[in-house]
């Protein structure tokens, strides 16, 4: 009867929680099923970009369809200037519907890089991080882990929360200082979203209300951040065939040139082949290739190339170009 008994116990136990703690590997293997069993989902949230002193709000949309369609839309949430980073099977785009104007990549965006608004790669961050910290915290279960900006080597964590039924609440990218740097809010997930045949197609995301023409410079904008031992040496302006362009010329130990144009929606979607990845820049998603960056900013393209500055202090450079804004 003792025996019968205690066989009557072990079983209850195993039927009940597996006769032992829900731990941190169960919730792993539980957010790995969950995130890869879904045809497709769709989220929203709000990012947050913290550059120095200056913050940036976007709304986020990010729809997804098995396999490996994606698409990703930032809206700034002070001029609502919209970008989408989309994914199909003829590869990358980062597209301004409100300007007909996309640029083309053939990237492995976006599992070469940790993205905060993305289920895939966050579950990829805590599954190859075998030095993860977790911890429950206020009925949350939280991650540390580090991250893979290759870009980027001031990011170097995250802390990645998920409630008790394993939704994401947020993702927050942290500095070696422990400073926040990125911050996504997660507002709704749906595992089960479903989508058209065209949605994923880039003649479908262009927008009706093209933003109207931009011929003039309202200002030139200079960087707050120079590379040590170097200066500007030369500043033109010139007419183009839509408005104007403005090219500054910084020489010494760290040459760069900085290109400044207004840029106007056209009539048909236009494509323009890249090298490079997109990647968020001031207040919008630009293109980071080997030796520049460039981005469009309310009706206004830049451009920051140099063969002598890395990856990061391009991007230095880049996030520094808003800070300062000089009249004609």
């Amino acid at each position: 009867m003792k025996k019968y008994l205690l066989y009557l116990a072990i079983l209850s136990c195993f039927l009940l929680v597996g006769c032992g703690k829900y731990g941190e590997k169960d919730i792993v293997k539980d957010f790995n099923k969950k995130v890869n069993s879904s045809d497709g989902y769709y989220l929203s949230g709000e990012l947050e970009i913290i550059n120095n002193e200056d913050s940036y709000l976007y709304d986020v949309e990010v729809a997804y369809q098995k396999e490996n369609n994606f698409k990703v839309s930032l809206k700034n949430k002070t001029n609502n200037h919209e970008q989408i980073i989309l994914k199909n099977e003829e590869g990358v785009y980062v597209l301004t519907p409100s300007l007909n104007k996309s640029f083309k990549f053939q990237s492995e965006w976006p599992y070469n890089n940790s993205q905060a608004y993305l289920l895939q790669t966050i579950l990829k961050d805590i599954e190859s991080d075998n030095e993860r910290i977790f911890e429950e915290i206020d009925n949350n279960y939280v991650f540390t882990t580090k991250v893979n900006y290759s870009n980027n080597s001031e990011l170097v964590k995250q802390k990645i929360t998920l409630d008790k039924d394993l939704n994401l609440k947020s993702v927050v990218v942290l500095n070696e200082k422990d400073e926040v740097q990125m911050q996504m809010k997660f507002n709704s997930i749906d595992y089960k979203a479903t989508y058209d045949e065209s949605y994923f197609v880039l003649s479908s995301n262009v927008s009706n209300e093209l933003d109207e023409a931009n011929e003039t410079l309202d200002s030139i904008i200079y960087p707050m951040y120079i590379p040590n031992n170097t200066q500007l040496s030369g500043q033109e302006k010139v007419s183009t065939d839509n408005g104007e362009r403005v090219i500054l010329t910084f020489s010494g130990e760290n040459p760069f040139t900085i290109v400044q144009e207004t840029v106007s929606p056209t009539s048909e979607l236009v494509t323009i082949p890249m090298y490079g990845e997109p990647f968020i820049v001031t207040d919008t998603v630009g293109v980071l290739a080997e030796d520049s960056v460039s981005w469009i900013s309310n009706g206004v393209e830049f451009y920051v190339v140099s063969d002598k500055l890395d990856s990061n202090q391009l991007l230095e450079v880049a996030n520094s170009i808003n800070t300062m804004t000089v009249a004609k």
